[in-house]
Parts: structure tokens; sequence; C-alpha cells
């Protein structure tokens, strides 16, 4: 019997990519052939390279809301690139096509539609981006990081599974962490951290009342490239780091808690490895307000504290810290009952259900 074969397709940030290469190791488990169509020089190229899987780039062009003159030359690339996205499942021939979003993902779905190859598809906000929106209508099923986003996929098809996680984030080692930190087991660790840029806002608010945080807490502080403050450097109890690969999972094993932005894949991360977090969303002025609505999914299901933006400053900082200490083994609890916890087994079984039923 021939491998089955599957087309992992979606780029354009590393959102796109990684919860599909969180996925091959399963994949393969169960006997898959895995291939992965990006778009030509897209970052996603490199990442999925790295991890060792065969990758074909296609024309992709922006899909927009708003008028444009890079409309017009858009549309052919999207065009382009159905019509290259046809022949790479030509000759594939997958039996799958999980699409993760994103605009290389679009001609994809519309190429597998036409070859009547069945799509999954997978929303990481709590509404549909664009990209999604398009796709969706032409997926077999909608799998949703959060429950409240099934109402807003037609047809029945929406099934909240979560977003599958790394697997190595699970290996981390909590003493591995301490040391590489410089830390002890005497205070809780607090890990701050604004995304992979960085957030100048949180930084600031931070390090404005460090001393005071620091009787309580040992701080990680991961604060984006270019982002360290020398004049913070010898603190006792406050590593700060402009990013973190490798040791991440040591460092995540390591802290109690954590303050973040609400990105969908990090706060999925957290739900995952089950870590308290103070979620401080992108504000509606500097974003299209994906996080606010991911923040509040999270704080009502129990998952989260939030703090909005507008009203962070340093004694709000201090005093949500304080909470999230305080209601951490709540937190926690809810954590561990919820079933979106473990996306990968979530939408494997999807994947695995919709080839049964063609």
């Amino acid at each position: 019997m021939n491998a089955k074969k599957i087309v992992l397709t979606g780029g354009g940030t590393a959102g796109h990519v990684t919860p599909n290469l969180a996925l091959v190791p399963r994949l393969q488990e169960a006997g898959f052939q895995v291939f992965y169509v990006g778009s030509k020089g897209g970052m996603e190229e490199q990442l999925v390279k790295q991890a060792g899987l065969p990758y074909e780039g296609i024309s992709s062009g922006k899909l927009r809301r708003y008028l444009s003159k890079d409309n017009v030359t858009d549309v052919f690339r999207v065009m382009k690139g159905i019509v290259e996205a046809d022949q790479v499942l030509k000759k594939i021939k997958p039996d799958l096509v999980f699409s993760k979003g994103g605009f290389v993902a679009v001609p994809v779905v519309l190429a597998a539609k036409k070859r009547g190859i069945p799509v999954v598809a997978h929303e990481s906000d709590l509404t549909p981006g664009l990209a999604n929106k398009i796709a969706m209508p032409f997926a077999k099923a909608v799998c949703t990081t959060f429950p409240e986003t099934v109402a807003h996929i037609k047809g029945g098809k929406g099934i909240c599974t979560g977003t599958p996680i790394r697997q190595e984030l699970f290996a981390g080692s909590r003493s591995e962490g301490l040391r590489f930190l410089g830390f002890t087991e005497e205070k809780p660790v607090l890990l701050v951290m604004g995304g992979s840029m960085g957030s100048v806002k949180i930084n600031n608010c931070l390090r404005s009342v460090l001393p005071h945080l620091l009787a309580h807490y040992q701080i990680a502080h991961l604060c984006g490239k270019g982002n360290l403050d020398d004049r913070f450097a010898s603190l006792v109890g406050y590593r700060q780091m402009e990013y973190l690969s490798d040791k991440l999972p040591h460092v995540f094993a390591a802290c109690d808690g954590v303050i973040a932005r609400a990105g969908s894949n990090s706060i999925s991360e957290f739900l995952a490895l089950q870590i308290p977090s103070l979620l401080i969303p992108l504000s509606a002025k500097a974003s299209r307000g994906d996080q606010i609505l991911n923040a509040k999914s999270f704080e009502a299901q129990g998952f989260s504290l939030v703090l909005e933006e507008e009203k962070m400053d340093g004694q709000s900082l201090q005093a949500m810290t304080a909470q999230l200490f305080l209601q951490a083994p709540t937190l926690k609890q809810a954590m561990a009952n919820s079933p979106q916890k473990d996306g990968v087994s979530a939408v494997m079984a999807v994947l695995e259900e919709t080839l049964r039923k063609m």
C-alpha cells in the first residue's frame, strides 16, 4: 500500500508555519509523506527546509480589504499562484491538504478544490483573517484555536481543536532553566516577553518598577532585538535577553508565571504548558484588534489575567503581577481541564476523520 501524502501550506509569518511544523512528527508517525507549499522566497522557505521537508514555492500576492494600486498586480500574482499550485499538486498527488492560512494558502486551497483533494484549514485567531475567509468555503473542516470562532464558520465545519504546539517545548527542564538564568528556587520566576520583536512599552514599564518586583520575583526578560539596557545588567535576580531559541523550553519549564502579548501561538503555548499568564494585548490602534479578542477569550475561559495596554503603568503592572501569582493555582487547574491543550492530537483526529470519509 502506498504511503498517504499530505501537503501543508501557510506562510507570511511564523504563526502560519510553526503549527504546521508541530504536526510533522505525528504525521510521519502515522505514515504520511509530508510536503510543504509556500511562497517563492518567503520566510517560511528557510524554516521548512531546516525541518528537512520538501518545499515547493509558488507566486503569492497580498489580498487587501482596502483600495490600493497594488491590488491589480497582486490579483495577477494570485492567479499565477493558482496555476503553479495546480501543477505542484498534479505532481505530488496528495491525499489531503492542510492549510494554516496566510495569503500563499489561497492558491493552494483553490487548486486543491479543482483537483478534488480534500482540504482541512486552521484559524489561529478568534475572528478569521481574510485569507482564511476565502479558503474556508472550500474546506471539509476548519479547526479553530478558540471555541468562539466556531460560530463564525458556516456549514457546521468548525471544530475547536486548539493550536498544534512544537513537541520540543514539552522537553524543558526546570533545573536546567534555573541554571541557565542564574536563578534559585528561593523566589518564583516571572518570564516577561513582548513577542519576537519585543515590546518597548512593556519593557519600559517593567524596568520602571524592577526594584519593587525583584523583592518578590526573579525575572527573565525577553526584551527583543536591540532592546537590552546595560543599566540593569548587574541586578541580582534579573536576566535580560534579546530572544531565546534552544533554551526556551528550559526557561518555560523554570518560570512560574509569564507576562506577554496575546498572540495566538504564544498563548496557546502557555496553555499547553500550563503557565499562568498576564496578557497585555496590542491595542486596537496598533493592530486589527485580534490580540484583544484572544486575551478576552483566555480570560473568560479562566486561563489568564488581562491588563489593557492603555491602563498599564508601574502601579497596575505590580498589582496585576501579584494577582497573577495569587490566582496561579486556579489558572493552572482551568488549563489542565481544557480540551484545547493538546492541539496536535486534536488536529490529527480531524485529518484522519476527513480522510476516512473520502
